[in-house]
């Protein structure tokens, strides 16, 4: 079973920084895209940042010049440097995994990770 494990969320003070980290385990041949998304109460989820198996990365513009998504394929993680945090960042984070693919063969699936709490609050 493929599990996606988020880790590194928590209370920050404004302009503090926090990274994130996600590991998709269980035996994976490829994941296409990974990416970052975020829910704050009340509001829909949303994209914060995307990162391709060849590397190209987009952002939510709210982000932009803040965040930093990475990742490394091999070992089927992504990371996302957070600096600059504002009390707006508040949210649920979410580790995605688009098109995973457990053998050459099967098809293709999106799974999500359980989300970790980021709080920014002085």
């Amino acid at each position: 079973q493929v599990q996606l494990l988020e880790s590194g969320g928590g209370l920050v003070q404004p302009g503090g920084s926090l990274r994130l980290s996600c590991v998709a385990s269980g035996g994976i041949f490829r994941i296409d895209a990974m990416g970052w998304y975020r829910q704050a109460p009340g509001k829909q989820r949303e994209l914060v940042a995307r990162i391709t198996s060849g590397g190209f990365t987009n952002y939510a513009d709210s982000v932009k010049g803040r965040f930093t998504i990475s990742r490394d394929n091999a070992k089927n993680t992504v990371s996302l440097q957070m600096n600059s945090l504002i009390p707006e960042d508040t949210a649920v984070y979410y580790c995605k995994a688009d098109n995973l693919r457990r053998w050459s063969w099967s098809a293709g699936y999106d799974a999500w990770g359980q989300g970790t709490q980021v709080t920014v609050s002085s």
